[in-house]
């Protein structure tokens, strides 16, 4: 018994095709084999498919396995390869909705250039990063034999080299563009823009040996640093000083997705950084900007370069050895607004000069107190224990020589945290400083927010400040999960590139886990876990993806993007 398939010839030439279900007898007369019909299915192309598998499935339960293989030879099917494709592919379809790819295909295009393979190559740099973070020839491994990348079946490291090359050259009309589209997409609420910056470290001895670029000088008079990749030593936020470094600037919407990052030399000062960075997001014909920033930015020079054009400020304000206007605001008495569970503020202005009994007019300071009852518990608590942890220190002191004593002393210089809490007599002993304690007090559990916008809450500035987590957290995620270190670059150039596929996979990321309201680790794992399987048989090669789990279900709703289509490439024998 079989399948059989007969053709028939019409008139006008057309062929139709019919299935059938024939076995073969041999005639009485003759003694040849004849078929004989047991059932017709009708027309090959109105066929139910489903219904020939169900039979199939039917018959097989009847079978063992030896004798199911043996029924099928002549139609083994071999696996020759199995790759992740979700991720990849779900990450292929946020990028085309934000409008990224369109980007630079179109600035690529324009610049007499292949758009679609540069884009390709643009896309695979991004989702290692994403996915598995490597170097660029570790990705020219990854994307020809470890993932399915569609409309990419791989490219060679000079091809990566010359795509980042393109990025860079082009990057302020792709970012800008990016950055439409993205604000679009996405309704960002872009009247507040949060500003930090972070430094990345090599594991070298020396710093880079280039010349140094020449700022830009505002009408003004004030220079803006161009920026560039050059390694340096400066002030390490990663407590390596003796490594050369470049820093990072990051401009984050509160919801958390970077509009865009900048490099500039290990030694740039941030105070300096910003004024690059308002000048850059100014032809971006943004609406009402408010920059938050922290405190490294919190300069008289930096306030006053924010509110050209009508912009404003949210600046955190140091608690101690600070200016005399965030003291007096600190001092200043009044009662304290609850408005959350965890958190009182405390609306107070300052006239300039920071006495505060002058005109408190216009251009009075505006301060914001907040405080955290549950932070000041927790504050109380650290310094108790640091306190009891001196004492313990210094047990039997008033015994000891007096350079022993300045010895101990000068080992605290590296702990301001005990140091904070010492004091010497007049005959050289050793004592807790009760004083520094009862002024440490005063502090626990409060920031204090300096502000410019009169329009904003007390409530909007301190939840606005909050979301500086938000840079925070990007900056681990650039850290850690997308691997911004080692940088496997030495020229500037390539390290700024580096940079900037970090920057676009944590855009990425960011718009996934907003949308999924979960981790990108857990998204990965999840979405990874589908594969596109390439089977072989002697009637050709098809590539046909795993089933998709309830997980995987779930997150392609959330980001609204269809299920990946079951069969992506079908391939004959040429024979």
């Amino acid at each position: 018994m079989y399948l059989r398939e007969t053709r028939r010839t019409n008139r006008d030439g057309s062929v139709v095709a019919y299935l059938q279900l024939a076995h073969n007898e041999r005639h009485p007369e003759t003694g040849s084999s004849v078929a004989k019909v047991i059932h017709s299915f009708g027309r090959a192309e109105h066929v139910d498919r489903d219904a020939l598998a169900r039979l199939v499935s039917s018959i097989s339960r009847f079978l063992t396995p030896e004798q199911a293989t043996a029924a099928a030879q002549g139609a083994e099917v071999d696996i020759v390869d199995s790759r992740p494709l979700g991720g990849a592919w779900s990450l292929d379809r946020v990028w085309e909705r934000l409008g990224i790819g369109a980007a630079i295909r179109r600035v690529a295009t324009g610049r007499r250039l292949d758009g679609e393979a540069v884009e390709r190559v643009v896309f695979a740099l991004v989702a290692q990063r994403a996915l598995k973070p490597g170097s660029k020839l570790a990705a020219t491994d990854w994307v020809a034999n470890r993932v399915a990348i569609q409309g990419l079946a791989g490219f060679t490291d000079d091809q990566a080299y010359r795509a980042m090359d393109f990025l860079l050259d082009a990057l302020d009309e792709i970012a800008s563009e990016i950055f439409g589209s993205v604000a679009h997409l996405l309704n960002l609420d872009l009247d507040i823009v949060f500003v930090d910056t972070t430094s990345t470290y090599f594991e070298l001895d020396v710093p880079d040996e280039l010349a140094d670029l020449q700022d830009t000088v505002d009408d003004d008079g004030i220079s803006r640093p161009v920026e560039h990749g050059k390694r340096s030593f400066g002030h390490s936020k990663d407590f390596r000083t003796d490594l050369p470094q470049v820093v990072i600037a990051m401009a984050v919407t509160r919801d958390g997705v970077p509009v865009r990052c900048w490099t500039f030399p290990g030694n740039t000062p941030d105070t300096s950084i910003i004024r690059t960075v308002k000048h850059d997001l100014a032809g971006w014909s943004l609406h009402r900007m408010v920059w938050v920033a922290d405190r490294g930015f919190a300069s008289v020079a930096n306030r006053a370069y924010l509110t050209r054009g009508g912009g404003h400020y949210i600046h955190a304000e140091k608690l101690r050895h600070t200016n005399g206007e965030a003291a007096a605001a600190l001092a200043r008495p009044g009662r304290y607004r609850t408005v959350a569970g965890n958190l009182r503020v405390k609306e107070v202005a300052v006239a300039p000069g920071g006495d505060g009994d002058g005109d408190e007019g216009a251009r009075a300071q505006r301060f914001v107190v907040c405080h955290n009852p549950e932070q000041a518990d927790r504050d109380a608590l650290v310094r108790d224990r640091l306190v009891a942890h001196l004492k313990e220190l210094m047990t039997g002191s008033d015994g000891w020589t007096a350079r022993r004593r300045d010895e101990f002393v000068g080992s605290l210089k590296t702990k301001p945290g005990l140091r904070r809490y010492l004091r010497r007599t007049g005959g050289g002993l050793l004592r807790v400083d009760a004083a520094a304690i009862k002024r440490e007090s005063h502090l626990d559990g409060k920031w204090l927010l300096r502000t410019s916008d009169s329009t904003l809450t007390p409530e909007d500035l301190a939840a606005a400040y909050k979301q500086l987590l938000q840079v925070e957290r990007g900056w681990r995620d650039m850290k850690g999960t997308l691997g911004l270190r080692p940088v496997f670059h030495y020229r500037e150039d390539r390290i700024r590139a580096h940079v900037q596929l970090c920057w676009l996979a944590l855009l990425l990321l960011r718009v996934v886990e907003n949308a999924t309201d979960d981790t990108w680790r857990n998204v990965r794992n999840e979405l990874d876990r589908m594969h596109l399987v390439t089977l072989a048989t002697t009637d050709g090669q098809v590539a046909q993806r795993s089933a998709t789990t309830p997980g995987q279900k779930t997150i392609l709703a959330a980001l609204e993007l269809p299920e990946p289509p079951r069969f992506f490439d079908f391939t004959v024998p040429t024979d």
